[in-house]
């Protein structure tokens, strides 16, 4: 254990860690698929323009992928939780696609899928619904030839240039005509990211809905599943009663994953979850609970989880990979809090005190005394002595 001042709303208070929690291992398969969405760290020594250039320590980020995989979970590679969009290219993404791939083939049951979009086209006036098609044609080619799995990413271009519904069911219908093997379909909330408001051709969530359902259902056979971010476990939980047989529901509702991945008597979601990177080894042990159908171990383990990830996802949501990369420096997955882009500045010191003491709460803090000499580091560059 050890001890810090940490900032509140009222001052700064003493804090004692907590031991951290030890969660039963299982080997897959789970009950769920289950996909984390993860990070890149960031290269800190490369010579660069810090909030212009993507410049990437491969070989950290592809050892948190192995960590990811050997405790049973997917990687969802070159998301947004890589910052897809926000620091991240296509070019940058295409190596990272290109570097996870490679190193799957080397760990026995690995499951990866990548994000193909259209982020190499800037939206804009002049920008058209065919642009789109030819943008997600290009990515999609270049996943598959990397023998890759699609993750079909929502377009910010797509968002820009459609005039209705139709032209989203027009773009969805080439895409998903043309690709191999299933893909799973990823519908980004405007909490998320607020260019893609009014996705599917509607400001009203549930007549997009409308427009992404008629989609799927019309192309059942393309679809494996589709992930929704939109942080409302009651639309979701609409959207999965209504897919076709077959097409699964990943959740991405950061706020409700527990009880939607745990289901009713209508069903269940799987999971695609850019907080499944911080809270990995909670994960591995509640799904390995779910496994034995114990519940109760399920739910004990992923409730003081939950506080944590709202926090993280908190609005404005799009800032969210902050918290994830905190965590990983916490944690000894990365030697730096210093993200691409320049994004470590989103979040303020209280900010961080809280997720500092949350994750402790949910028993996540691996090795307490490192955390917390880290927090100190953080701490003193925010004038706390």
């Amino acid at each position: 254990m050890a001890t810090l001042r940490l900032p509140t709303a009222n001052g700064l208070e003493d804090f004692t860690t907590s031991p951290p929690r030890e969660f039963a291992k299982a080997l897959p398969p789970y009950p769920r698929v289950a996909f984390a969405a993860a990070h890149v760290v960031a290269d800190t020594l490369a010579e660069q323009d810090p909030w212009l250039d993507a410049k990437v320590d491969w070989d950290r980020t592809i050892a948190f992928r192995k960590h990811l995989w050997s405790l049973g979970l997917g990687v969802a590679e070159a998301m947004d939780t890589a910052q897809r969009g926000m620091g991240l290219d296509w070019k940058a993404a295409q190596q990272l696609i290109r570097l996870s791939l490679d190193a799957a083939k080397d760990h026995p049951g690995a499951v990866i899928a990548s994000g193909a979009g259209t982020d190499h086209l800037t939206p804009g006036p002049d920008v058209t619904v065919d642009d789109v098609i030819r943008a997600y044609e290009e990515q999609c080619e270049a996943v598959e030839k990397m023998g890759g799995r699609i993750i079909l990413m929502a377009s910010r271009a797509l968002a820009k240039a459609a005039n209705s519904p139709a032209d989203y069911e027009r773009v969805y219908a080439r895409i998903l005509g043309g690709v191999k093997q299933p893909v799973i379909i990823h519908w980004l909330g405007e909490m998320f990211d607020p260019a893609l408001e009014g996705y599917w051709g509607n400001h009203d969530h549930m007549a997009a809905m409308e427009t992404a359902l008629a989609v799927i259902h019309a192309h059942a056979a393309k679809v494996d599943g589709v992930k929704i971010s939109l942080l409302d476990d009651q639309k979701e939980i609409v959207m999965r009663r209504r897919l076709p047989k077959g097409v699964r529901m990943y959740t991405g509702d950061d706020f409700n994953y527990a009880e939607l991945i745990a289901g009713d008597a209508e069903g269940y979601s799987d999971a695609l979850l850019g907080i499944f990177d911080p809270i990995a080894p909670a994960v591995g042990g509640a799904l390995a609970s779910l496994a034995k159908n114990d519940l109760s171990t399920f739910h004990e383990i992923l409730a003081p989880t939950v506080p944590l990830s709202r926090h993280i996802f908190k609005a404005p949501t799009r800032f969210y990979k902050t918290g994830v990369v905190f965590m990983a420096w916490l944690n000894g997955h990365q030697d730096h809090f210093v993200m691409v882009g320049g994004q470590q500045s989103t979040r303020s010191i209280q900010h961080f005190a809280e997720l500092f003491r949350l994750a402790d709460a949910a028993g996540l803090l691996s090795d307490p005394e490192r955390a917390a000499s880290r927090m100190k580091q953080l701490l003193a560059l925010h004038g706390v002595a």
